[in-house]
């Protein structure tokens, strides 16, 4: 809800990272949030210019860094904000980071950075100081039963409990 919260005011960050284990949606929402940031429909099968992924794992260099820093400067084409998500960030050299850093301090005011990772130690402390910090959670399987419930009866589909726990689970 924090998130909602500061999209409904009219509040972006310029720095986001999302924390959590391996399937829980955290790089699914960053792309849901460059879209929303820049007031995009969102398809799963889009390719907006502005939105830039980045696999961390990668692309962890000094220079691919460097090469990031030089075309952050550049204004975008068809949104309002520049996004880059950098997924597995935590795979960044410690160079990398630190030339991250420097982008993060002075920031365009047309660029937007959301961080992934699963290992959140492994994130430098003045890394973390600049970004809106969002810790992810798996979703419970007694929720995950609950939400096909009412998927299921929004549907008209008559489901039983253990076939909804074999789904959940």
């Amino acid at each position: 809800k924090p998130l909602a919260n500061s999209f409904k005011s009219g509040k972006v960050s310029h720095a986001y990272l999302f924390i959590g284990p391996r399937g829980c949606g955290k790089t699914s929402v960053a792309r849901i949030l460059a879209h929303e940031i820049n007031d995009f429909k969102y398809e799963l099968e889009d390719d907006y210019i502005d939105i830039i992924e980045i696999d961390g794992a990668s692309n962890r260099g000094i220079d691919n860094i460097r090469e990031l820093r030089e075309k952050v400067m550049i204004a975008p084409t068809t949104g309002k904000y520049k996004v880059y998500i950098i997924d597995e960030v935590h795979m960044l050299s410690i160079s990398a980071f630190n030339a991250l850093l420097k982008t993060l301090e002075e920031p365009p005011a047309h660029a937007i950075f959301i961080l992934a990772t699963t290992e959140k130690h492994k994130i430098l402390p003045t890394i973390l100081s600049r970004c809106q910090v969002y810790d992810f959670t798996r979703i419970t399987v007694a929720d995950t039963i609950h939400h096909l419930q009412y998927v299921a009866k929004e549907e008209g589909i008559t489901v039983g409990e253990e076939a909804l726990n074999v789904v959940a689970q």
